[in-house]
């Protein structure tokens, strides 16, 4: 291995370490908010639920009165939004809904399946106990407590709790902002002709897109940039204007035509060049006066990998993020898998379970040049840098596809 290519692990610790994540927050309504990081903690202002309520459709009863065939007048009834206002007497109770907020003095509910009904009286067919079938006030969230925590990225149940807390607004940090584009003259539009067989058309803008939507971010697609120096520095002063984060795809090779560090060089600092990873080691990351630069491979597998294993990380704290590392389990290897020592390999790979155990195996062809072979996998396999080939029923790392893929 070339002393220039720079360890995964190194890259990523080069990165995090010199990026801060932005402050700049924004308040949003609550159904706007999905995907967005929480820019505070989120304390409860009240109990939840706010009051003793009924787990089941049946009667509120107290737990000492109703032992079995003891009879139990029924006076009134409690419904969801409309509560039994009065007051029970000895031996009573009171038909009650799911939901539905427990009379004073009421300390259970027993289920109708569980009482034989007598004109306007029950009997009890089973013992009762206090506290059956009843929610208490503030068993789900105590006020004061807290739920969320900054930096969170705010899921459907998270958007669900905070509606159930009233919160009809929230603090988020702003959108990153992304400007994205493609270099190379073989590039083409979707939807316009192929000139030439020399000529392919442009899917890794495409893919980078939709995969900076699924992370949140603000795209400013710049579109195709000729394989020209002027050209290419118009882009990236143009990005550097307003973008947070630079990310192109090709032009950091070692091609005649590839300028992207001359332009770098002239207008920025280059952090490093090429990292041993496989597929993606032609990887450029940089510092444009306020803007990242992430340079991505041109072959479409290679900038995926890159996306997922080495920008998505930066992204996500970028935007002021506590995120994970992504999940990785152990698994054996269903067939031997070929891999040479000198880069970390991220093999495309598709795992299932048989007889208790995970077992993964290489998804297609591994050429970075093949899209579908990202289609057709669930997993990367992820295969140490100094390892060689893997046998069969080997254990092996794997990283399951996440939202970012799937």
């Amino acid at each position: 291995m070339s002393d220039h290519w720079l360890p995964v692990a190194d890259a990523l610790a080069t990165i995090q370490h010199q990026i801060e994540p932005l402050h700049e927050t924004e308040t949003v309504p609550l159904q706007d908010a999905l995907d967005r990081i929480i820019a505070r903690p989120i304390h409860a202002e009240i109990d939840v639920p706010g009051y003793d309520n009924s787990a089941m459709d049946g009667y509120a009863v107290r737990a000492a009165e109703a032992t079995i065939d003891a009879p139990l007048k029924i006076v009134g009834s409690a419904l969801a939004g409309h509560p039994y206002a009065g007051e029970l007497a000895p031996q009573s109770c009171v038909r009650i809904t799911t939901g539905a907020q427990m009379p004073a003095d009421c300390d259970a509910v027993i289920m109708q399946e569980q009482v034989e009904r007598i004109d306007s009286a029950i009997r009890c067919q089973t013992n009762v106990h206090a506290g059956d079938n009843v929610r208490p006030q503030g068993s789900d969230i105590h006020k004061g407590a807290v739920i969320l925590t900054q930096g969170q990225r705010l899921t459907p149940t998270h958007i669900g709790i905070l509606a159930s807390l009233g919160c009809a607004k929230i603090e988020v940090f702003r959108r990153l902002r992304v400007a994205l584009f493609s270099n190379g003259d073989e590039l083409v539009l979707p939807g316009e002709k192929l000139q030439a067989d020399s000529q392919i058309y442009d899917s890794n803008r495409f893919t980078l897109h939709a995969m900076l939507q699924r992370l949140g971010a603000e795209v400013l697609d710049l579109g195709l940039i000729a394989d020209n120096c002027d050209a290419l520095e118009h882009a990236f002063r143009q990005a550097m204007r307003s973008a947070d984060v630079i990310i192109s795809s090709a032009g950091v090779s070692v091609g005649d035509a590839d300028y992207t560090k001359e332009v770098m060089t002239k207008l920025g600092q280059i952090g490093f060049w090429k990292i041993a990873m496989k597929p993606g080691k032609p990887f450029a990351f940089g510092r444009l006066d306020q803007s990242w630069f992430c340079g991505l491979p041109g072959n479409p597998v290679a900038a995926v990998v890159t996306m997922v294993q080495i920008v998505q990380p930066m992204l996500r704290r970028l935007a002021g993020e506590h995120f994970s590392p992504p999940l990785q389990l152990q698994a054996r290897a269903s067939t031997s898998i070929k891999k040479k020592p000198g880069r970390m390999d991220f093999q495309r790979g598709h795992f299932n379970q048989r007889d208790g155990q995970l077992w993964a195996e290489p998804a297609g062809s591994q050429s970075s040049a093949v899209l579908t072979s990202v289609a057709q996998a669930n997993c990367f396999l992820v295969l140490e840098q100094d390892r060689g080939t893997i046998d069969a029923e080997e254990i092996i790392t794997i990283q399951p596809f996440d939202s970012l893929l799937t």
